[in-house]
């Protein structure tokens, strides 16, 4: 377990059970990734989550969606904003991902937002990452 980056622990997570059609999976607990966790739902991307306790540390049990067919609603999750090279973005130059389809996941001082509610607000931030 990354001990490092929360953030990209997760990411790769949600990433790894996507590819194997898992429908839950369990992340480490922290503010910022509860954060990120409910972006991905209010935008439709997992269906919603649980906080449990194991052992001395609290989980993330996040419920994974899927089409009706079987087919995945997360094509592609990455990192942005990394330990070793932070991305800052203006309101002006935050990405379009996927001309708009997709959703890019900033920390601002208002809280974890998407770009759509970064540029509603006019404000900028930390890209942390993108999915589509």
């Amino acid at each position: 377990m990354s001990h490092c980056d929360p953030i990209s622990d997760m990411l790769t997570r949600i990433r790894n059970a996507v590819r194997v059609e898992h429908p839950t999976v369990n992340v480490r607990a922290s503010r910022v990734c509860e954060s990120i966790v409910k972006v991905l739902q209010e935008q439709g991307y997992v269906v919603g989550y649980d906080r449990i306790s194991v052992g001395s540390h609290d989980e993330l049990v996040v419920h994974l969606k899927y089409g009706p067919l079987g087919e995945k609603v997360i094509k592609t999750i990455s990192r942005r904003s990394k330990t070793s090279c932070r991305v800052y973005c203006r309101v002006d130059d935050l990405p379009k991902v996927l001309g708009g389809l997709g959703v890019a996941i900033v920390s601002t001082n208002r809280g974890v937002l998407t770009d759509q509610q970064c540029r509603e607000q006019k404000i900028g931030g930390e890209l942390l990452c993108t999915v589509y």
